[in-house]
């Protein structure tokens, strides 16, 4: 059984790392059927991808670059855009150059396929999956889900703490964990990633009373401003003057209220910081999610995600 993961998690594997000793191992990984995972170096002016291999250089054909090129459903971008970074494949044969030189051919598409039918066609909703961020628009963030397979997280799925661009939250090439959402015919799945970083009470937990901390700005109304102190746990502090989306804060904690799941809070100092924070840590990072509840069971106002239980119970 092979395992499908995101482009770029293979590359510096030891495993991975010991298919470019020789030709012999090369040879090797071909009879097993052996994902492996190089750097594309070139994309050549017939959109061949020139892959590097160590002592040797690999050619994944236009044809084998990508799911869906040979039938036109896919645009070459998907492979142009591989150039300086990494590609799955395996090897499907050798040939030889001009000059006499060894050269893998190399399938990424036949991968991509086995990844599609034998991974993500039997995802269902709830199952937390691994991803890496691959770019971020206004709207959501990209996500490999599997040798190259893309998938979007929508920004209003990201956290419960709102923020104006994905970036503010992810970086490109960032590993992360996400639940699938839906998976359509055809094998599209659309996933989530707010459900893993927490309930209110877990955030809340974190933090007392009486507490000054760090926060980010993440919005200004005309009754106050909201501060970030976890992705999934924000505060309103009262209206002051001077202070932007995205300053970096120290706030002083009034009072925590799990009825009403408000955290008041009290602005110190807002500032322009070039440093970012962290990611938190995920509450939730394997297995399968059938109900989350963002709410306490004591507040009157139910925020909850419902998936699916593969049980079918």
């Amino acid at each position: 059984m092979f395992h499908f993961k995101p482009e770029g998690m293979l590359l510096d594997t030891a495993a991975n790392r010991q298919s470019f000793k020789s030709l012999a191992t090369l040879q090797e990984a071909q009879l097993t059927g052996k994902i492996l995972e190089s750097r594309a170096v070139v994309c050549d002016s017939e959109h061949n991808l020139i892959v590097d291999m160590g002592s040797y250089r690999g050619i994944i054909p236009r044809e084998e670059g990508a799911l869906g090129i040979a039938e036109g459903t896919t645009r070459d971008i998907a492979i142009i855009s591989r150039v300086n970074k990494p590609v799955c494949y395996r090897i499907t044969g050798f040939s030889r150059s001009e000059n006499g030189a060894v050269v893998p051919r190399l399938s990424r598409r036949q991968v991509q396929q086995d990844c599609l039918e034998q991974y993500i066609s039997r995802l269902v909703p709830g199952d937390v999956i691994d991803g890496r961020v691959t770019h971020l628009e206004s709207f959501g963030c990209f996500v490999d889900i599997g040798c190259g397979l893309p998938s979007l997280i929508p920004i209003d799925a990201i956290s419960i703490s709102r923020i104006s661009h994905p970036r503010d939250r992810f970086r490109p090439s960032q590993e992360i964990k996400a639940v699938v959402r839906a998976v359509e015919p055809g094998g599209r799945v659309s996933l989530s990633h707010k459900e893993l970083l927490g309930t209110w009470e877990e955030n809340a937990a974190l933090f007392h009373a009486g507490e000054t901390v760090a926060g980010v700005v993440r919005s200004i109304e005309d009754y106050g401003v909201f501060v970030e102190l976890t992705p999934n746990l924000a505060g309103l502090a009262e209206p002051r003057e001077g202070i932007a989306v995205g300053q970096h804060a120290s706030v002083y904690i009034k009072s925590l209220i799990p009825e009403k799941m408000k955290a008041k809070l009290i602005i110190v100092d807002a500032f322009d910081a070039s440093y970012h924070t962290a990611p938190s840590p995920y509450f939730i990072s394997e297995g399968h999610i059938i109900r989350w509840r963002y709410s306490p069971a004591c507040s009157d106002r139910v925020i909850e995600s419902v998936f699916s239980d593969p049980a079918g119970t």
